[in-house]
């Protein structure tokens, strides 16, 4: 909303200063600022009110130190997340722009979904939550309207790489083609990297390109909800997920600033996404708000993000990767999503296979997921914490290399 006031004022009024609300990197500056304020500050209230009204994690027994006396710390404070990225975003983005709408979206239907699961566990008594199906159900319905808006939306376009660049006015300006719809995708790690999802439909003949979204949009809901699930599965132990989160958050700054800017993106030889570039002010506030969050969650933790938190989180995280056509990055950026949600599958299917082969179900790890294995194995969770953050900031540096590694 400032953006549109300040613009006015810089037209208008020609008011001093105004004019600085048009440059992104101030706009973004002015939303991490103040993300991380309204969590550590206005989180303070937020958990003093959670803690009055008794909204309390219920802790399972898992037979883990110090798991017992987590109970009752007070949980839902993926609301300071939420909270803490919303305000900014409304303040400072251009509300106009349709992926900042879709993240937008996104944000609230996720946290619908998790603060739903957590007021069933906490206010009904019921450990297990909003039924897994109707998670799942809600997940999907996400992915179908991101997948649609992207598909069919007309501002949602790109620009194929520059393949001059003129001199002007001694100054090197790369020119590009018209914008075009597309559902091209980059693929790490390879020289010609795009890969355009119509070829997997190529085989229908040169009617193909009007039915690509029957791949496109199912692809988007598989992505959405095994991210946000792995998300959820990371948050088992103090500022794991909101930190590992973080990491992965600043990452898609970068690549959303390099792929919504002209320069960057011919120089990098990658796709230009015209008015992507938003996205970093909406990507800065929700760093910001990790990062403010975990100033209570880290540990000894004094508040959970709950479902609240990490179903946002996860489905956030996934639609910004599809936006700017990373998607197929996600195995690598968010590495330790997927390795939670992998020990979890791995766990739960070699004790099914082997109590119907050996009448006993063994397991492979001591327990899952993978984090837990790890306090099972007597290492103390800020450890396991901190070792996880090491490695998801490698896999973020080999993620940022692919821009040019291929």
């Amino acid at each position: 909303m400032l953006y549109y006031l300040f613009e006015y004022l810089d037209k208008e009024h020609d008011l001093i200063g105004a004019g600085l609300f048009q440059y992104l990197s101030f706009r973004a500056s002015l939303a991490v600022l103040l993300s991380l304020l309204i969590a550590t500050v206005y989180g303070k209230k937020i958990i003093v009110f959670l803690q009055r009204q008794q909204i309390g994690e219920t802790i399972r027994d898992l037979g883990l130190e110090g798991q017992k006396q987590k109970t009752g710390t007070p949980t839902m404070g993926g609301l300071i997340i939420i909270l803490a990225t919303l305000i900014p975003v409304l303040l400072f983005a251009k509300l106009g722009n349709v992926y900042v709408q879709l993240l937008v979206v996104t944000m609230m239907w996720m946290g619908a979904i998790g603060f739903l699961d957590d007021y069933i566990k906490i206010f009904k008594k019921d450990k297990e939550g909003l039924k897994g199906r109707f998670k799942v159900l809600g997940q999907v319905v996400l992915g179908l309207i991101v997948g649609v808006t992207l598909y069919f939306h007309p501002e949602v376009t790109m620009k194929e790489r520059a393949q001059i660049a003129v001199v002007e006015n001694l100054q090197v300006v790369p020119k590009l083609g018209e914008e075009i719809k597309s559902i091209k995708t980059t693929v790490p790690f390879f020289k010609n990297n795009e890969l355009d999802y119509t070829s997997f439909i190529s085989w229908m003949g040169s009617g193909a390109k009007d039915y690509a979204w029957l791949i496109f949009i199912p692809i988007i809901i598989i992505i959405v909800t095994a991210v946000s699930n792995g998300a959820n599965l990371t948050d088992g132990i103090d500022g794991l997920a909101a930190g590992t989160s973080a990491i992965i958050v600043v990452t898609l700054m970068i690549f959303t600033w390099v792929s919504g800017n002209i320069i960057f993106s011919n120089y990098l030889d990658i796709m230009f996404i015209p008015r992507v570039g938003e996205l970093v002010v909406f990507t800065a506030a929700f760093a910001g708000a990790l990062v403010g969050f975990l100033w209570y969650n880290a540990y000894p933790a004094t508040v959970f993000m709950g479902d609240t938190g990490s179903l946002t989180i996860g489905g956030v995280i996934a639609v910004i990767a599809i936006i700017i056509r990373k998607e197929l990055l996600i195995p690598v950026l968010c590495g330790i999503f997927f390795a939670e949600s992998i020990s979890v599958m791995l766990q739960v299917g070699y004790f099914k296979y082997t109590k119907k082969r050996l009448g006993e179900g063994k397991r492979i790890f001591l327990m899952a997921p993978l984090h837990h294995h790890y306090q099972k194995k007597g290492y103390h969770e800020s450890k396991i914490v901190t070792r996880f953050w090491v490695v998801g900031i490698l896999l973020a540096v080999i993620t940022i290399v692919t821009l040019k590694l291929r």
